[in-house]
């Protein structure tokens, strides 16, 4: 059982939950049970619940959001393990009042990237952005504007495992809980992936799997295509093949241009931040290639 708990909350400290647990696990009879039970039992109150059976892969998944208003936090925890320990849960109880750290990567288009700083600095999204990195200088402007740290560590097919040497080093120095993506034009390599495992976001230009690459904009209007649109999903070390989280789509016709459909992609794109949000909110639970979303 993972926990992002630091310590007990204080009484009126914030109209959010003061907790979120999620988890998932083989079906079977009595889990609601066990779980609200035990939220009762140590003076806890639900605020939000939502659960999720899927019946073709047998498993659960449920999402509870509670106030804490009694008790000692190492008795839930340990009661928590031991309700795991017989269901077989994977299971994270998060503590609300700890904001996600969030690295950024990025290339050289800035349009998501602006729409994140700008929405974190703004108070509408409830992460701690700690670090941007970029192969290109570009954005070292508007990360100095919005005072956050910028790093420019470029990348050639002969160091392209000593630049992610050093992203695993600044995860590391900086605790980062998420690797946001943002037209980042470079493929991570498996290590990388292995080792964040469920903590990278991609916010990628058009659907997926169709129109990867390059000039994905271009391709699809070779192709007369009647929608476009972004797509959110984890990383995984199958290049664009990851769980999907949250995907967006414009109606367009015949009549506009490859760049008519990249200038409105981008528009598009810069909705993917909601992928961001849901995680942040522990709203996302991963189903094998799928994903369960408590909106």
């Amino acid at each position: 059982m993972q926990t992002s708990v630091v310590e007990w909350p204080r009484e009126g400290h914030s109209q959010r939950p003061d907790f979120v647990l999620t988890f998932s696990c083989p079906d079977r009879i009595g889990i609601v049970h066990a779980v609200s039970g035990l939220l009762a039992i140590n003076g806890c109150n639900i605020r939000d619940s939502a659960q999720f059976s899927d019946r073709n892969a047998g498993k659960f998944f449920m999402r509870v959001a509670f106030d804490a208003q009694g008790g000692r936090l190492v008795d839930l925890q340990s009661q928590f393990s031991e309700i795991g320990g017989s269901f077989d849960m994977s299971c994270d109880l998060h503590d609300c009042r700890s904001k996600p750290r969030i690295l950024i990567m990025v290339s050289k288009a800035g349009h998501c990237l602006n729409d994140l700083l700008f929405r974190h600095a703004s108070g509408t999204l409830a992460v701690d952005i700690s670090s941007i990195v970029s192969n290109h200088p570009d954005f070292e402007r508007l990360a100095v504007s919005y005072d956050i740290p910028f790093h420019y560590l470029p990348i050639t097919a002969d160091k392209k495992l000593a630049q992610e040497a050093k992203i695993l080093e600044l995860v590391e120095q900086e605790r980062i809980d998420l690797i946001v993506l943002v037209r980042y034009m470079q493929v991570l390599s498996n290590n990388l992936c292995r080792n964040m495992s469920g903590k990278i976001i991609n916010i990628h230009h058009s659907f997926l799997p169709s129109f990867k690459g390059a000039r994905p904009y271009h391709q699809a209007h070779s192709r007369g295509v009647k929608l476009i649109g972004a797509t959110a999903h984890y990383v995984t070390a199958d290049l664009d093949e990851g769980p999907i989280i949250e995907q967006d789509v414009l109606r367009v016709d015949h009549s506009l241009e490859p760049d008519d459909l990249t200038a409105m992609g981008r528009d598009v794109e810069a909705t993917s931040w909601r992928a961001v949000k849901l995680h942040a909110e522990k709203r996302i639970l991963v189903n094998g290639d799928r994903t369960v979303i408590f909106r």
